[in-house]
């Protein structure tokens, strides 16, 4: 069987010699090379720019400005960026173009025979600038009555807000036996990819305007650019090569619109030469969005028992300059900032708001991570405030088949929150064998006394798939060759491999959907020009989205294949179930097609002395529907689980009148070998979903999700403080335990 078994990946070989070109790799003898301008301004006016002394330059070939963007405007769900910041750039878009709103707002591209001369020309554009005020964080953005987006008419910098009323909240605060009460703040991280921007860009033979790069949605951005350019859609193509990661932060354009204008404008001018663009690291860390920071203050009561009676919650979210997708974002935070639970009475409102400051958007867990921060340690409190076990109290308030949600929708079936708390709980009964906590100074043995242990429990859910209305879908084609027998059977899907295997289980899914051997299948995949739209791979959707629509097509081929048609071809767009929008008064809406299901335990040990964190054991049990290749979800477990003790303890993204100080990672501490948990036992459930394509559901993001809160009551039970803020770096730490003792 091609499905359950943990296939190598297909990739892994080209990956590991260095054979598979990313678009950084991609060669050409005559390339020419661009250089992406950043504006360096938070928040300014540009009152002229003159590029006469950078275009005299020998070798320069083309200075794009926003004057050259025929509607310069861009956005995944909202188009309020302008694609280019300049003095004559509005076009046909509404939003002001003269306003450089975030320090890397693009005002230029330079095109030129060297990357050493275009960077060169680049130095020589001479910029003049009005300085606006700086609102970098949202208490100074709702304070200001400055309108950093004044084309929306709003006379708030808040810009979108999401409402949930369910029940009565007099007689659930009535019911309280206890109260507990937090504000928690959540920072940004940077996504960290292994790959920074670049891309190729040409005219290819077709006369299409074409773009290699790395992302996660090929149609989408070739939607974006062919509304920029104001040229249709078909004359745009997207081609993605091997990515090096995203994690949603290559959901967003980068440097798409802007090679495919460098390209035609080179065509125009009689030149067929490719281009070429790479940023430095320093440049990704300022140049793309983050993980949106918020703050959330909100009250939870509950009976003695443990039952929740009532949760209120307000929540703001920093959307930076932009809004990238912080509205859809922020649906999820809404959501989950009550937990997996069956909350009964709830008041809770959530804001999008404009600063001047990175934009916030996608990253794994897409507002999840920041609820569950919020809910879990809330649920952690209650339990300690009751002297009730964590899972029971869980257990007795988790999301089941008759639950209704939040949002007063019923759960779609096969929900499964008792099944992976059981089974965390069960596997963190087995002994540990505990550690030495390594020395924070080599030159120093820790204090076995300063050495304090604790347990931390957490448990959380994620939406599978696009949400709130929003059109979901998804393209899938296959083709059946051969004569009396099938010889090959090609997929060709628009699906994005962004390192996680997708590509490798596609060919599983079409070799079982055919049955056929995984050596007869060969894949046609991520070019706009030869497959459907797939949608993004993004939101724990795409083996879901994908092994349906594979599942449709190969059904369709199969039909012809048995008619005798050769070869025999089937397509499909498939369409799950429609979802909805919430009502803007009351939070009432069916908004999620289905959900993933994670719990978690973590044990650690601090040194209460010096504030750092050594975790022994990271258990996370996932319920995955059915596991397509065992392996595959380790792998996805592990790396959510390394990433978010990242979110946790060690990355401190630092912001400073809207400017990022630490684009390094020698001053951005992303985990390292010997940061990362001992031992991550990963727990396979396999409750299907009736849903999925052979039961599966989603389950890339739900290792991340519930990490913070596990790992802040593992830190409770050991010093019996509370952290309601992260990353917990050994300075906020030791100083929460001296507050405490004070």
């Amino acid at each position: 069987m091609p499905i359950g078994l943990s296939h190598p990946r297909i990739d892994a070989h080209g990956k590991v010699t260095g054979e598979t070109p990313y678009a950084g790799d991609i060669q050409h003898a005559d390339f020419l090379h661009a250089v992406v301008v950043f504006s360096n301004q938070p928040h300014a006016r540009m009152l002229s720019m003159d590029t006469s002394q950078a275009a005299a330059m020998p070798g320069v070939h083309l200075i794009l400005t926003a004057k050259d963007v025929p509607c310069n405007e861009y956005g995944l769900t909202l188009p309020d960026q302008p694609v280019l910041v300049g003095v004559d750039g509005n076009g046909r878009s509404k939003v002001p173009a003269a306003v450089s709103r975030w320090e890397a707002d693009h005002v230029a591209v330079v095109v030129a025979e060297s990357n050493e001369l275009a960077h060169a020309a680049a130095k020589k554009i001479a910029i003049t600038w009005e300085q606006l005020p700086i609102f970098d964080d949202v208490k100074s953005a709702l304070s200001t009555s400055v309108m950093l987006h004044p084309e929306n008419g709003l006379d708030s910098n808040a810009y979108y807000q999401l409402k949930i009323r369910k029940g009565d909240m007099d007689s659930g605060w009535a019911n309280a036996d206890v109260i507990v009460e937090g504000v928690y703040d959540v920072p940004h991280q940077e996504h960290a990819y292994l790959q920074p921007e670049a891309a190729v860009s040409y005219v290819d033979e077709a006369g299409r305007l074409t773009v290699e790069i790395a992302g996660q949605w090929a149609h989408e951005d070739q939607l974006q650019i062919a509304h920029a350019l104001d040229l249709p859609q078909d004359q745009i193509r997207v081609i993605y090569p091997a990515i090096g990661g995203a994690f949603g932060g290559r959901e967003d354009n980068s440097l798409q619109i802007v090679m495919c204008l460098a390209a035609q404008k080179l065509a125009e001018k009689g030149i067929q030469r490719p281009i070429r663009t790479q940023w430095s690291r320093e440049e990704s860390i300022i140049g793309h969005h983050k993980r949106h920071r918020a703050q959330v203050k909100t009250r939870w009561g509950a009976t003695k028992e443990g039952k929740i009676t009532a949760v209120e919650a307000e929540v703001y979210m920093d959307a930076g300059a932009y809004n990238y997708t912080s509205n859809k974002v922020l649906g999820n935070f809404h959501i989950t900032v009550g937990g997996a639970y069956d909350i009964p009475n709830a008041h809770i409102d959530s804001y999008c708001v404009y600063t001047t400051s990175v934009p916030g958007g996608a990253y794994r867990g897409f507002g999840a991570p920041q609820g569950a921060f919020v809910a879990e340690n809330q649920m952690n409190k209650l339990a300690a405030a009751l002297d009730l076990d964590p899972v029971a109290i869980r257990l007795k308030n988790c999301l089941k088949e008759d639950s209704q949600q939040i949002t007063q929708a019923p759960m779609p079936p096969a929900v499964s929150l008792t099944d992976v708390i059981n089974a965390c709980a069960k596997q963190a009964a087995a002994p540990i064998k505990q550690s030495v906590a390594p020395s924070s100074f080599q030159s120093l043995p820790p204090d076995p006394k300063a050495m304090k242990r604790g347990r931390g429990y957490a448990v959380a859910f994620k939406n599978v798939g696009f949400s709130y209305g929003f059109p979901e879908r998804c393209e899938a084609t296959i083709e059946i060759h051969g004569g009396a027998d099938v010889e090959k059977v090609i997929c060709r899907h628009a699906g994005a491999d962004l390192g996680q295997g997708a590509h490798t289980v596609f060919k599983q899914m079409a070799a079982r959907a055919t049955n056929v051997p995984l050596s007869k299948v060969h894949l046609i995949l991520a070019d706009t020009a030869e497959t459907g739209d797939s949608g993004s791979s993004s939101a724990s959707r795409m083996t879901f989205m994908a092994g349906n629509a594979i599942i449709g097509a190969a059904n369709k081929a199969l039909e012809q294949w048995d008619s005798e048609e050769r070869p025999a071809i089937g397509h499909i767009r498939y369409t799950p179930r429609e979802t909805t929008k919430l009502d803007y008064e009351t939070g009432i809406g069916d908004g999620n097609i289905t959900f993933g299901y994670v719990a978690q335990a973590v044990d650690l040990v601090v040194d209460v002395e010096t504030g750092h964190i050594h975790v022994e054991r990271f258990i996370s049990a996932n319920d995955v529907g059915k596991a397509l290749n065992p392996q595959q979800i380790e792998g996805q477990i592990e790396g959510g689980v390394v990433q978010a003790y990242g979110y946790a303890v060690t990355e401190n993204l630092q912001i400073h009148e809207g400017r990022i100080v630490n684009p390094r990672f020698s001053s951005y501490l992303i985990p390292g070998i010997l940061d990362i948990p001992e031992t991550v036992e990963s727990v396979i459930l396999e409750v299907p979903d009736p849903q999925g394509p052979w039961g599966a559901r989603g389950m890339a993001e739900m290792p991340f999700i519930p990490v913070a809160p596990a790992i802040t009551a593992a830190l409770y039970e050991a010093t019996g403080v509370w952290f309601d803020e992260i990353p917990l770096t050994p300075s906020k730490i030791v100083a929460g335990i001296k507050a405490a003792r004070k």
